[in-house]
């Protein structure tokens, strides 16, 4: 797994603005060397911000949407629409502005598909499968990046402190007794997580940043599950000043004075 390198910018609008541009200078690469990428979204306050600011900048149409993968590192298991669900979220800020293939869009079913969440977590582990290519040795495909935000607890997706699913193995687990409303979630593991290419946390306010601290230090993963938020040839921990308040000096490079 990769070493974290840590940009820090000034507050979260710049950061949201910063990571949308990343992400479509990445996917934009990854299309140019392959034809196809890949992505796996977030949800929370600044993963939602920087898909509408993909949105809203004109730069978006360099990306061929037709040719993109669009997954999710976790999913609240409620009814397909439900403003709780990340997919809604992603779908107002930028998915139903995209000339997406829906077929190559990957949600997370809902108890409105008459699944268990059991099922819901099994149906998406043999989708992954099921997108897996040889080369990438597993029963997941190598994601080119994945996003992640990061709670105050350190949680990353739906995998909590201290919790069963960080010990599971398998790709995508249903999660229950979520301390974060709602209870029960689908998510995928660390596993799923360090398989990706690029992983990106992004993290802004000040109530993150003793867990940005934790994130970086040797904790293990079990107790601080975003230090287990690693890919396997990048990471990269995208903060705002204020998430970064506790980090040792000299660890982030600050891009936004």
């Amino acid at each position: 797994m990769s070493v974290p390198n840590v940009v820090v910018h000034r507050n979260a609008d710049i950061l949201a603005k910063a990571v949308a541009a990343r992400i479509i200078t990445r996917l934009v690469d990854v299309q140019s060397a392959k034809g196809s990428a890949s992505i796996v979204l977030t949800g929370g306050t600044v993963g939602i911000a920087t898909l509408a600011a993909i949105a809203a900048t004109p730069a978006r149409d360099a990306v061929d949407w037709r040719r993109l993968d669009v997954w999710w590192g976790d999913e609240r298991f409620v009814p397909a629409g439900d403003k709780e669900r990340n997919e809604t979220g992603a779908r107002e800020a930028l998915l139903d502005h995209v000339d997406l293939d829906p077929e190559r869009v990957h949600v997370m079913r809902g108890p409105d598909s008459g699944m268990t969440a059991e099922e819901s977590a099994d149906s998406y582990a043999a989708e992954l499968r099921k997108a897996a290519r040889p080369e990438d040795h597993g029963p997941v495909p190598s994601f080119d990046v994945m996003l992640l935000g990061m709670g105050p607890d350190s949680h990353v997706a739906s995998l909590f402190p201290g919790m069963p699913a960080l010990y599971d193995t398998r790709p995508v687990v249903a999660v229950h007794g979520s301390p974060k409303p709602p209870p029960t979630r689908i998510s995928l593991t660390l596993p799923a997580i360090q398989v990706a290419r690029e992983v990106w946390v992004v993290a802004a306010g000040e109530e993150k940043s003793g867990a940005v601290r934790l994130a970086l230090s040797d904790s293990g993963p079990v107790q601080v599950p975003a230090a287990g938020a690693r890919g396997r040839g990048r990471t990269l921990f995208l903060l705002d000043r204020a998430a970064a308040g506790k980090i040792p000096p000299g660890l982030g490079r600050m891009a936004s004075p």
